[in-house]
């Protein structure tokens, strides 16, 4: 190892030579090499990590570019995966790097896996996150997972010795279509990049043992006004003892008994039914704009809330666009196994859009 190349971060308190050490003997593999997973290889790489394997059997296409800024218009229509292996090696010949030249799938993932230390989910869809949970957890390897959609994101670290896993947090994967993905919804090309890197943080502090590993707690990223909130959530022991992978992993069905169209609210409220509607925003963006009678409990304060005020009435709940009302009802669904619960569709952005102006004329 090049002792000058990496003197910006052994000569760091509390990290240093012996930490450099543990990260140039590490294998990580990325899950994905797109928005999320390139600035996780990027950064891995240039920081001296051992193995980086990838798994990806993607195309390079023009939509891509705006986010995925380790391509290139000269790569369009090329293969992710031989493009990245090609500019990675270029930015560390140290780094021993290995390819996949496929999709993660029910058949491959335990083989894939199973020679690595640490996980990266930098995946775009539900069925490859359930994979990689349960994969995981078979083998006994720790993943840092991250999610984004439109100016937001998320990350946390699961199946970390003692702690969560994905399933403790996310039981079940929601229905089909029920939560738009960013070829519907868009995505800001920085926020890839944000989530990213923070994921990358998160692998550097697992394999270096270095700082609070975020187990146990889902951080919330909102590039709208920068802020950044964390929700804790605990162990479901039973998450922690599977032997074996699911049948299959592809979307289910949506369950649409879970979901009410922004008319099916206001209709709920004109005829004075005994409902309760809570605004999971936070409380700068309840202060802009709420609907008459909700009641704000932002998402990272959801748990603490219900648990000194049950749900007892049929329970409407509203976010920006439909995202965090979602999560908030899989993060109150055990709890509150009986209790009607639904995610208003398209969240106050359809209400503003489609119902607010009619009544405030009527």
């Amino acid at each position: 190892m090049k002792e000058e190349r990496y003197i910006r971060q052994t000569t760091l308190k509390d990290f240093g030579p012996e930490k450099q050490q543990l990260f140039a003997k590490a294998k990580v593999m990325v899950v994905g090499v797109g928005g999320l997973g390139i600035p996780v290889l990027q950064y891995l790489s240039a920081m001296g990590v051992g193995t980086l394997g990838m798994v990806e059997q993607d195309i390079i296409e023009l939509s891509n570019l705006q986010r995925q800024v380790l391509y290139g218009e000269e790569d369009l229509g090329k293969q992710k995966i031989h493009v990245a292996l090609d500019k990675l090696k270029r930015l560390n010949s140290e780094t021993n790097l290995k390819l996949h030249d496929t999709f993660l799938t029910r058949g491959n993932a335990l083989h894939i896996l199973k020679d690595y230390d640490l996980i990266v989910d930098a995946s775009d869809n539900f069925a490859t996150r359930y994979l990689i949970n349960d994969a995981c957890v078979i083998l006994d390897k720790p993943f840092v997972s991250g999610a984004i959609h439109g100016f937001e994101g998320q990350v946390s670290v699961f199946n970390y010795k003692d702690g969560p896993t994905y399933r403790c947090l996310f039981p079940s994967a929601p229905g089909q279509g029920s939560i738009p993905d960013c070829n519907e919804n868009g995505v800001l090309g920085v926020i890839p990049g944000i989530v990213g890197t923070l994921q990358a943080l998160e692998a550097i502090k697992v394999i270096t043992q270095t700082g609070d590993i975020m187990s146990g707690v889902l951080l919330l990223y909102n590039g709208l006004d920068q802020s950044i909130r964390k929700i804790k959530f605990p162990t479901v022991l039973k998450n922690k003892q599977r032997k074996e992978l699911e049948p299959a992993y592809e979307p289910v069905l949506c369950e649409m008994e879970e979901l009410a169209s922004v008319h099916s609210l206001n209709e709920q409220m004109n005829e004075m039914a005994h409902i309760s509607i809570i605004d999971v925003r936070t409380s700068v963006e309840y202060a802009q704009e709420a609907i008459e009678g909700s009641t704000n409990v932002p998402l990272n304060e959801i748990l603490d809330y219900f648990s000194t005020n049950p749900v007892e009435h049929p329970t409407y709940f509203i976010c920006q666009t439909g995202i965090r009302s979602q999560q908030a009802i899989q993060f109150l669904r055990p709890r509150f196994p009986k209790t009607p619960m639904y995610s208003v569709i398209g969240g106050m952005a359809a209400w503003l859009q489609e119902v607010a102006s009619t009544r405030n004329k009527s």
